[in-house]
């Protein structure tokens, strides 16, 4: 929305700021007097989705969740990234968009997933929950759900993982911040029971999944669920962004789309062929 200050100037305020001739004004503070040098890019992305300042707690495992979900690996995502940088070298902003968007459901997702399947599970047993030291308790409880969801033929994300097939080594470490800063909540314990529990139900054991355990830390953070596939974007971000420095350093998009063409097949349509 645009107002006019007494001088004409333009102004154009909103709930988190204002911008006008002189001055930048963001979450109440003078942008480039007292935020910019001063706070950090998880700080300042926490302060605008929760519109408090967070503790250096809630800083610290939030931006080894960025971190954490920065890896993708030789993912579709990245070839999506350097084929689309391939056939349209003039736009990066377009092949990290593209990039961002071929992983969307299968590699992001599981983060929004997860976070929300614990956050629905610990709201509906508000008075219910164990004691954070009740490691039995806990286990009750990711039972229960563990059952409801394999009789539902649900899968319980945040399990299983297509290359770290034992662990994932980015679930413990994250654990271990979230206990050490004190941000050890409901949806982690949960999770990390779920991990205990699931043989009895499934039959065979399946690895914690990074993405999983960022949708949990997450949730513990008390960032809207609906927000959580956000948040991952934003991590995936960084590791796009290398994967188009690395096309431009040593270019293989040109490999990649040829083994794809070359290995593909292709089916009609309609189903007559």
């Amino acid at each position: 929305m645009q107002e006019s200050a007494h001088d004409g100037t333009p102004r154009y305020p909103t709930s988190l700021g204002t911008s006008d001739a002189d001055s930048i004004t963001l979450l109440g503070h003078d942008l480039a007097g007292e935020l910019m040098g001063k706070v950090g890019f998880g700080e300042l992305a926490l302060w605008l989705v929760t519109q408090r300042r967070p503790e250096p707690g809630d800083v610290r495992v939030f931006e080894a969740v960025l971190v954490a979900l920065a890896d993708h690996g030789f993912t579709p995502t990245a070839i999506t990234t350097r084929l689309t940088y391939l056939s349209a070298p003039d736009s990066v902003q377009g092949a990290l968009a593209a990039g961002l968007l071929g992983g969307g459901s299968r590699f992001l997702g599981v983060t929004e997933d997860c976070g929300a399947f614990l956050h629905d599970i610990v709201a509906a047993h508000p008075q219910r929950l164990p004691d954070e030291a009740d490691e039995a308790g806990w286990d009750r409880l990711a039972l229960q759900t563990v059952r409801v969801a394999h009789a539902q033929r649900r899968r319980v994300p945040g399990l299983g993982h297509p290359v770290h097939k034992v662990r994932d080594p980015r679930t413990p470490v994250l654990l271990r911040i979230a206990e050490d800063n004190g941000r050890k909540g409901p949806h982690l314990r949960l999770f990390e029971a779920v991990g205990r529990v699931h043989p009895q139900v499934l039959g065979r054991t399946l690895p914690l999944n990074g993405a999983g355990v960022c949708g949990a830390a997450l949730a513990d953070l008390g960032l809207p669920v609906g927000l959580l596939r956000g948040f991952a974007l934003l991590a995936r971000t960084a590791g796009l962004l290398g994967h188009l420095a690395e096309e431009q350093r040593a270019p293989v998009g040109m490999d990649v789309y040829l083994s794809v063409d070359r290995n593909a097949r292709y089916a009609d349509p309609s189903g007559n062929g």
